[in-house]
C-alpha cells in the first residue's frame, strides 16, 4: 500500500536512479549506465525507498509519476 512520501527531498543522483528503476532497468542495468558498482546503486535504492517511505517498486513508479520525475529524464 502507498503511504504518501516524508518530506525529504531526493538528490538528482537519486532522482536518477529512480527514474531508472520505474523504467524497469535492473540494478546491474543502472550500475553499468552510471558507471558505479552495483552495491552503490542497492544504496542508492534502499535509501530512495526509505525517504519516500516506499515498501515496493509499485509504490516508487507512484511516485514518480504523481511527482513528474520521468518527465526529468
Amino acid at each position: 500500500m502507498y503511504i504518501p512520501p516524508k518530506k525529504e527531498s531526493l538528490s538528482s543522483r537519486e532522482e536518477e536512479v529512480l527514474n531508472y528503476i520505474v523504467r524497469g532497468y535492473s540494478l546491474l542495468d543502472i550500475a553499468q549506465k552510471l558507471c558505479l558498482s552495483v552495491k552503490t546503486i542497492s544504496t542508492y535504492k534502499t535509501r530512495i525507498m526509505t525517504k519516500l517511505n516506499c515498501k515496493q517498486n509499485s509504490d516508487l513508479v507512484n511516485y514518480a509519476l504523481k511527482n513528474n520525475i520521468l518527465d526529468k529524464y
